[in-house]
């Protein structure tokens, strides 16, 4: 048999520094890293799981790791994870993702932010944390995540990230948090489009946007430039019904964008999204403002692409990976955890052959040692 090869993801990571003195290493920073990583893509879900797991495969991981004193026991990987500096280990993982990520034109970026539930600690005062993320919706990849700092919100977070991303040619969408001039003009500067929900937390912009469609709506947009698309789609007894019109008059958008505020505001967004489940139907209308060009089948592929994030990114997280069950909690621990999910998130989604989910793909690469190779060496 063939002898395993060093991962090609070692590379990038090999450059994190490490917390510790040289008096207090019995093992070596990569090798722990590598150990954590490769447990958590075969199950594992907290420290004393991968120390079992590092265990286990003791044989296995010699035949690329030096491991002179054997596995490291759960306390060290405790230990290592609550110190490692958290943004060093961020960027080696936007480093390791931008190698592998291939760059698409008007590919979509969603950004979101998620709450690790009980990351919390009552006993040292520490809140909850909340990590934004970016994900790359044609690529499945996350691409990047940032902690929301101690009694702030994700307003802040989402322009560090922006700044170390390559969004340039791409169509950054945010929820309506990310609704705020700053956000906006990073996005611009980075050489990025956007498409910003707009809520009630910006009440005179979305009051604007409710008064300019429902005043174009009256007219049937006579005289008005504009552009319209639909789709349908038919699935176990439900029909979905998204109508999309944008709006790139220069005087409607000179009424919204008075200061003017928004760089780069090119068009605004109305998206109506009916369902209809036998005999009952509901309606859900949303806007956004854009600086796409007049296409409203470009702004609905944008709007529908930012759900990915919470289908596949947010949703498989807590189900696969049960990471609103982690109780990660010490000093950069939940931070750094939740990078060593997303790298494994990545690992897993770049496998496409394998027609599993992502559990079933957890569990074949624990039973499976040359998948789990595989995977690792993509």
């Amino acid at each position: 048999m063939p002898q395993p090869v060093r991962p090609t993801l070692t590379a990038h990571f090999a450059q994190v520094p490490d917390p510790r003195v040289a008096r207090t290493k019995d093992h070596q920073l990569l090798d722990i890293l590598v150990i954590a990583i490769c447990a958590i893509l075969c199950g594992a879900n907290d420290w004393v799981g991968i120390a079992t797991f590092g265990t286990s495969r003791l044989a296995w991981f010699r035949t690329f790791l030096e491991l002179a004193n054997g596995i490291p026991s759960h306390d060290t990987f405790g230990r290592v994870f609550a110190r490692l500096d958290p943004e060093a280990f961020a960027q080696a993982f936007l480093n390791w993702t931008q190698a592998i990520r291939d760059v698409l034109q008007a590919e979509v970026i969603a950004i979101d932010g998620k709450i690790l539930r009980r990351s919390h600690d009552k006993g040292v005062g520490k809140g909850a944390i909340d990590m934004v993320s970016a994900w790359a919706t044609a690529n499945h990849l996350v691409l990047g995540q940032r902690k929301t700092a101690e009694k702030s919100n994700e307003i802040t977070a989402i322009p560090e990230l922006l700044r170390v991303l390559d969004v340039a040619g791409c169509i950054v969408t945010i929820d309506a948090m990310g609704c705020q001039t700053k956000i906006v003009e990073t996005i611009v500067e980075r050489g990025g489009d956007y498409v910003i929900a707009v809520k009630e937390n910006q009440p005179r912009l979305y009051d604007d946007l409710q008064t300019t469609f429902r005043d174009a709506h009256a007219t049937h947009f006579r005289d008005v430039a504009h552009d319209f698309h639909q789709t349908v789609e038919k699935d176990h007894g439900r029909i979905e019904t998204r109508r999309c019109w944008t709006i790139a008059e220069p005087g409607y958008l000179d009424y919204i964008n008075e200061a003017p505020a928004w760089k780069h505001l090119r068009t605004v967004v109305m998206v109506e999204a009916e369902r209809q489940i036998g005999s009952h139907t509901t309606v859900e209308t949303r806007y956004f403002i854009a600086s796409l060009e007049n296409d409203a089948s470009l702004a609905l592929h944008a709007v529908r692409g930012h759900w990915g994030i919470e289908n596949q990114v947010h949703w498989v997280l807590d189900l696969a990976f049960r990471e609103d069950e982690s109780r990660v909690r010490k000093e950069h621990g939940p931070e750094n955890f939740a990078v060593l999910r997303h790298i494994a998130l990545n690992l897993l989604r770049q496998d496409k052959a394998t027609k599993l989910g992502t559990q079933n793909k957890r569990l074949k690469a624990a039973w499976d040692q040359d998948y789990l190779l595989a995977l690792l060496t993509k």
